[in-house]
């Protein structure tokens, strides 16, 4: 969104205007909406902003739930944005510490901002670039002990700030199609000045969750969070945000509640033992936490093999850190033998897992060609560091 996007659309006539839209459907016809919109007296780049509101508040349902429907973005902004639940994690963790002042450095759209505003936090926001500056100051404009400044998260004055929430920019810049940044020292602000922070106030730094853990300073507590089996970050906390004792921990979120695993170092592998009659899969958080050790001992449960994030079981005991299946039957390897074991037993919907196997699933599939009425799910994987290809259903 360009800047004289933005100022058309925060005239009294654009935000009444995207107010008044239905809303968004991908299946309507837009061309016939733009012809409506614009013989009603609307100029069209007015037109072209509401629209694009329009649809980037459908997208945002899935992060913000009903809030998106009074909110504003950027397509960049809501790419980058903390889905509102994990925001709410992060500042009840803030609330729980008993600070009261938060600076939010990199603020974005403001999501993690509005959350810590919604607990009564005092929040200062800033972020270097004017458009999503100003888009997060409308999202916080109904919390009263919020304001957003544009500036550089380097330049923003933390005199009276108890505790400060860092979020880099992982990507390039630009409110668009951006490019992921892959690099951490090309983050920004960059990693030395958000541990520099972290050294001199409690602070949150939201990374991604393959950040490379040789990186993760020592007295970090470092957190990797799922949502819906979705691994969607990893957070480092500093000071007495870090909780005590905890150095890893793998934090689930789900419309059931949320599930933790905390340890105060990696956990240790069990050792690979015989197939059993049960397989789990680890949650991505765990994984990344490397806490699947503390996860097999809480089930009675061992490796599969060596380095791969399988486990096996001879009962079946459910956690929330795993998803179970019961192993059917092993099936060949060999591509064209496996298409007929399938087609012999009429599978025609087929999910295909894998882990520690060069396959690619989608490709895979489509040269197996199932067709019945059967659904199955297999498992590709090394069993004791060979390869082996197991028919399973999920418990």
């Amino acid at each position: 969104m360009q800047r004289s996007e933005l100022v058309a659309l925060l005239s009294p006539e654009g935000l009444a205007l995207l107010d008044s839209l239905p809303a968004w459907n991908s299946t309507d016809d837009v061309v016939r909406m733009v012809s409506g919109l614009r013989a009603a007296g609307h100029a069209p780049a007015l037109v072209s902003a509401v629209l694009s509101q329009s649809k980037l508040r459908s997208r945002a349902a899935a992060k913000f739930g009903p809030f998106a429907e009074r909110m504003l973005f950027t397509s960049a902004g809501l790419e980058q944005a903390t889905r509102l639940p994990v925001a709410a994690i992060h500042a009840g963790r803030f609330s729980r510490a008993g600070l009261h002042r938060v600076a939010d450095l990199g603020c974005g759209i403001g999501g993690d901002a509005m959350a810590f505003a919604a607990l009564d936090l005092d929040v200062l926001a800033a972020d270097v670039d004017e458009v999503t500056a100003a888009v997060a100051s409308y999202n916080l404009a109904p919390f009263p002990d919020a304001r957003v400044e544009q500036a550089a998260a380097e330049d923003v004055d933390l005199g009276g700030i108890d505790g400060v929430w860092l979020d880099p920019a992982r990507r390039t810049p630009g409110h668009g199609q951006t490019e992921r940044i892959t690099r951490p020292e090309d983050y920004s602000p960059s990693l030395a000045f958000a541990f520099d922070v972290g050294s001199r106030l409690p602070t949150g730094v939201k990374l991604g969750p393959g950040f490379d853990r040789s990186l993760i300073p020592e007295d970090a507590e470092a957190q990797w969070v799922s949502v819906d089996g979705d691994l969607v970050e990893m957070s480092l906390w500093f000071g007495n945000l870090a909780r005590p004792g905890i150095r890893r921990s793998a934090l689930l979120v789900t419309d059931a509640g949320t599930v933790e695993l905390t340890a105060p170092a990696d956990s240790v592998d069990e050792p690979v033992g015989a197939q059993g009659d049960y397989l789990y899969e680890p949650d991505g958080a765990v994984i990344r936490a490397r806490l699947i050790g503390e996860v097999a001992r809480g089930i009675d449960a061992r490796m599969l093999s060596d380095g791969i994030a399988y486990l096996t079981a001879d009962e079946y005991r459910p956690t929330p850190f795993a998803t179970g299946f019961r192993i059917i039957e092993e099936l060949p390897t060999d591509e064209k033998r496996l298409k007929a074991a399938l087609r012999a037993r009429d599978v025609g919907v087929l999910e295909i897992k894998k882990r520690g196997v060069d396959v690619d699933p989608a490709a895979l599939r489509r040269r197996l060609q199932p067709r019945g009425a059967a659904s199955a799910t297999i498992v590709m994987t090394r069993r004791a560091g060979r390869h082996v290809t197991l028919l399973v259903e999920r418990m």
